[in-house]
């Protein structure tokens, strides 16, 4: 059986569990507290990061070289275009939310309001929080430019670049820090790809001491 260690509100550990579940490939989750460095743990990824896929014989660490490892060896349904610009623009959005969105909102407040409690590392800093919560609102127009203009975040087809997205944005909402109401256009494409089956075990997720709010498993909001 393949393993998945993870974190269930880990971003970086949801897109890869996208890619997994819509390739249907199967895999045993294995919540990993990373933070309090098990020696097993820091043998299989050195850098004493999730998440980390035992696929096969092969331990694979990284969220975007696991994702892009999986969609060479499993390439149907494809969630990477054939042209060489389409997969730049993927992998140039992939890094936006993974690098920029995760430094300026994802870290600002899901670090704050739920990893420093579970981690024991003591109360919010309302001063990120507020810094995230702005930022935010910025990162949720530039997607509803996007959006305006292509049918997917990366041009006409579903890629890894909304994965990486909604892994994001998934978590969050499980906090409810996305004012759905700023944009249809981005709550409209949130609602399709939370609808996918593929997110069915994402939005079945509940982390202990924290209760995600109503609409946060209801495919119609």
């Amino acid at each position: 059986m393949n393993r998945l260690f993870h974190v269930p509100l880990s971003p970086y550990s949801r897109k890869v569990r996208l890619v997994l579940a819509e390739k249907k490939i199967e895999v045993e989750l294995v919540e990993e507290r990373y933070w309090e460095q098990d020696p097993d743990f820091l043998r299989r990824n050195p850098a004493g990061k999730v998440p980390v896929l035992k696929y096969g014989s092969h331990t694979l660490s990284d969220s975007m070289a696991i994702c892009e490892y999986i969609e060479e060896v499993h390439p149907t349904p494809p969630l990477m275009p054939t042209d060489a610009l389409g997969r730049y623009e993927v992998r140039r959005l992939v890094a936006w939310f993974d690098d920029k969105f995760q430094h300026e909102v994802t870290s600002k407040l899901l670090y704050e309001r739920v990893n420093k409690k579970v981690m024991g590392l003591g109360y919010p800093d309302s001063t990120n929080i507020k810094a995230g919560a702005k930022a935010v609102k910025y990162h949720l127009d530039y997607m509803a430019w996007l959006l305006e203009q292509r049918r997917w975040l990366a041009g006409d087809a579903m890629t890894l670049a909304d994965f990486a997205a909604a892994a994001h944005l998934s978590c969050l909402d499980y906090i409810s820090d996305v004012d759905w109401n700023r944009s249809e256009t981005v709550k409209d494409w949130y609602a399709k790809i939370k609808s996918r089956p593929a997110f069915r075990s994402i939005l079945a997720d509940q982390i202990s001491g924290f209760m995600p709010p109503p609409h946060y498993a209801d495919l119609d909001f």
